[in-house]
Formats: C-alpha cells, structure tokens, sequence
C-alpha cells in the first residue's frame, strides 16, 4: 500500500521537488495521518508520570513506526504507512499544562473533527491547518525551523515561565510524520485569528518598506492580507486609550527584546481588525467555539495585561478576546500576534540582506541584523500602526479657565456701576449719622494715612457729597503717588473720606 501512494505521487525529480516543497500525496492522507500521530503520541505520554523538566527532556526526538494493519502498540488505521517523530514531549506536555491545557481536551481539538486547511498569505511554502474548534493552528514547518526550535526550547522555557503573558507564539507540540516519501513537520500552535469573528482587515507588519506591498494576487483573494506600505495607505494608526497602549508596546518591547536574545529576525505581526460598527454575521454563522476556551492568556487582551489582577481567561462571546481601539469614527476590536519567529540571522540571511543592500537601501530590507531588526520594527508599531489617544481634559480645563476669567472680568464691568449706586445709597442715608460717627474716629488714634482733622458739616450735604466722590475716585492713586499730609483738602471732605472708605463692608462702618 505504501509502494502504491509513492508510485501515484512520483519519484525522482518530482519526488524530491515535493518532499522540498512539503506537497502531501492527498490531503486527506496527511491530515489523517497528523491527527492519527498526534493522537498516539499524547496517549501514550500520558503513561508517563509527572515530573520536573530535565535538560535533556528537550533534546529528546521519540520515533514510532504506524502500519495500516496495526501492530502491538499502535492500532489499525486506513491511512498509508507512516512513522511518527515527537519532539521533546516532556517539554511540551509542560507547555501545555502552563496554559491549562487538559490531555482530554487537547485530544478532543486535535482528534474529534478534520481539519480546516488555511491558505498562506505569505512567501514560505508553508500549509496551515486549524482545529474545527478554532483553538489551535498546525503550520508545517521546514527542518532548519524544526531544529532551530528545538534549540529554542530551553530558552523558551524560561520565557513562559518569567511571562506566561506574551505575543509571541505559544507552541503546544513539534511532530515529524514521514509518508508515502514525503516528510513533513509540523508545529502546533495558538489561533490568533479567532474564525468566528470576522476581520475586515488583516495585516502581516514587519516595519520594513521594501517591497512590503500586498500582490496582486493576494489583492483579489476574499479575505486578503496586506503589509506595511498598505496600511499606511488605508489606515491613519489604530488609536488606543493610555492603559491598553502601554500594555500593548511594554509586551512587544518585552518580546522583541527577548527574540533579539536569541538572535531572531524577520518576525511579522499579524494583525486582525474587526469594524465593531459594521454588520456582525448572523448566529448560525458564528463559531460557538470559545464559549469553553481551553488555553489561557490565548487571546489578544489577555496577552497583554501582564499585570492584571486575576488569572482565568475570559470569554466574551461579543469580543472574543478584541482589544478595543479607534479609527476616525469607527469603534474596533483588534486581534494581534508575533509570528514566523523561527528565522534565526544565520549565515545565509546575512548572505541575503548583503545582497538586498547592494540593490536597495539596506535599512528599510526585512532581513536585518536582529537587534536593529527589532528596534525598527517597535518604532514602526508605537508610532505608525499604534498610537495613543490623547485625553481632551487638559484642553477643555485651559478652556474652562480662559472662559472663567472672561465671565470674571466682565462681570466685574457690569457690577461696577451697581455697586457705585449702591454706595451712593449708602452715604445718602448716612448723612445724617456722620456727625457722631466722626467725632468717635477723631478722638481715637487711626493707623491709617489719612490726616485725623475734625469734621464740621456745612450743611450743603449735596455739594459735599459729590466732592467726596470725585475725590474717592482717584484716593487709591493718590495714596500711591502723594503723602496725604500734604494735601490741601477741607477738613470736612478729609473726614468724609475716612468715612466712606469703609462702605464696602457688609456690616457699615465700624467704629473704634
């Protein structure tokens, strides 16, 4: 059986062209093939009992060989011959536990239903499956990025264990099924993209400008993908409050920094908007899945709350885990991810961006020395694709201050005449009083400037009394600018003016 599926596919040339390019013999031979291995390898994991993760443990490659017929340790399948590799199951077992991951409902996900085959956005020849569950994604993988993440791992593990809250991706297990002549690895991994919500926009950013377009080809497709000269085109930024802005750049900050320990470039951001204004599919429509999430801190806000105060993941069925941000007018939910992060700056990516650099600018090429790799990349996504919205309560107070101090001054404007009326009612109806009033002040000694000099009515109360107002007009002026001793005044007009420099009192004047 197995000669047969080789011979239908091809040998020689072909053969070799389609182990290269990861072409399966059928597709429903390799995805029953992956799920028959990864359900094998997890039951018979869990035989094994728990204990501590030893260096070795992930290093460690198990191999087990799958007829058709079935044999003591494996069951019977209607799948062609296939032999299985796992990759450091120890360690990944205690990744997925990190994540609370149950065997049984990893098995149900992985197992229960076929899986969903995913077009490739992007340049690798890489195929994507996903979970009916929409819980997990399986990315073949090629055999420098199987090797170099099994190097990874002991890394990585100490990553997780530091920060379980990351964008980087989240890996759950490393196969190697070899079938038919055909090798393929794949990588499980975390769903970024939630099925059941639908992106009206979706991105794989690099901060990088050299041919970051999208194709033409991909254009066309119902549900493309675009880079970064296209969002700069169509979008403006992606406006979030202060709180989620700094979660969002103090998380990517913290996983570039650590890819660039590990010599890591030529990583994307995939970035999935979702327009919360415009009409959301029906319910029969939407995948029901993420009632009963099975992975912690799997989605978007979860990631990026490293500080928030409870662990349990939190499943909304109207945002599936979104980041809520703003566009202009538009409210979205935003779903995000590292990803591609299996390309280390090895020999022949150095070999690459030289070349790149000879024919365009070197600095704006995706293939980049990972530290400058990684801080272009984070200035790219703090101030062209994310941006913080800045609260209007500083200028609207300025306003609120301006507009009070106007109201203030002309208030005063208009009350100044009221007031000088009310005086002059005041002193109309003091008159009378003034007489024993200003002998109490002359015979008692005054701190003021004003000479003390007796005070004699004349009678004419009326004259008097708009001398004493021209007079007050300009009394704060010439006490500034002239001694009052020297001044030639009548005594009566003197006195009159110690007196009514106390009329603003409510309580009249007060004598000592």
């Amino acid at each position: 059986m197995s000669t047969s599926t080789a011979d239908s596919v091809g040998r020689g040339t072909k053969s070799s062209k389609a182990s290269r390019d990861h072409t399966k013999p059928t597709a429903a031979a390799l995805k029953g093939a992956i799920q028959l291995g990864i359900g094998y390898a997890v039951g018979n994991l869990s035989s094994k009992p728990d204990r501590d993760v030893l260096m070795q443990d992930f290093s460690m490659v198990e191999s087990v060989f799958l007829p058709s017929e079935g044999s003591n340790l494996t069951p019977a399948h209607h799948y062609p011959d296939f032999r299985l590799k796992t990759y450091a199951p120890l360690a990944f077992r205690y990744f997925r536990e990190l994540f609370g991951i149950k065997p049984d409902d990893y098995l149900y996900s992985m197992c229960n239903e076929p899986l969903i085959e995913l077009t490739n956005p992007g340049a690798s020849s890489s195929w994507f499956y996903l979970t009916s569950d929409d819980e997990f994604i399986i990315k073949t993988v090629q055999h420098k990025e199987a090797e170099f993440l099994q190097k990874l791992l002991p890394g990585y593990y100490m990553n997780l264990n530091q920060n379980p809250r990351t964008l980087l991706p989240k890996f759950y297990g490393l196969y190697c099924i070899q079938c038919s002549g055909v090798t393929v690895r794949v990588v499980v991994m975390n769903n970024v993209l939630p099925r059941a919500m639908k992106m009206h926009y979706k991105y794989d950013l690099k901060g990088s400008s050299y041919k970051r377009r999208a194709s033409r080809k991909e254009r066309v497709k119902s549900s493309p993908t675009f880079k970064d000269l296209d969002f700069q085109e169509m979008h403006e930024g992606l406006h979030f409050d202060p709180d989620t802005y700094s979660a969002l750049m103090k998380t990517l900050q913290r996983d570039c920094r650590v890819l660039e320990s590990f010599k890591i470039m030529d990583y994307s951001l995939l970035l999935g908007i979702h327009v919360s204004d415009r009409k959301q599919l029906g319910r029969e429509n939407r995948c029901d899945s993420r009632k009963g999430q099975k992975v912690l801190y799997s989605t978007a806000l979860e990631s990026i709350q490293g500080n928030a105060k409870g662990s349990e993941p939190v499943a909304d069925d109207d945002t599936l885990g979104g980041i809520p941000a703003k566009h202009k007018d538009e409210n979205l939910l935003i779903f995000l991810g590292i990803i591609d992060i299996l390309q280390s700056y090895r020999f022949i990516k150095k070999v690459e961006h030289s070349w790149k650099a000879l024919v365009h600018d070197g600095d704006t090429v995706s293939v980049h020395r990972p530290s400058f790799y990684a801080d272009r990349f984070l200035k790219f996504m703090g101030s062209i694709v994310f941006k913080k919205m800045h609260p209007l309560r500083g200028a609207s107070s300025k306003r609120k201050k301006n507009s009070f101090y106007a109201v203030k001054a002309a208030s005063q404007e208009f009350l100044s005449p009221l007031k000088e009326e009310k005086n002059e009612e005041k002193k109309a109806q003091s008159l009378d009083n003034l007489d024993a009033d200003c002998k109490l002040y002359s015979s008692s000694k005054q701190p003021d400037l004003l000479p003390r000099v007796s005070f004699k009515p004349t009678g004419n109360n009326e004259e008097d009394l708009e001398n004493s107002e021209a007079r007050r007009a300009s009394s704060s002026t010439i006490a500034l600018e002239d001694p009052l001793p020297s001044l030639s005044v009548s005594p009566a007009d003197s006195e009159l003016d110690v007196y009514l420099g106390h009329t603003d009192s409510p309580r009249g004047p007060s004598c000592s």
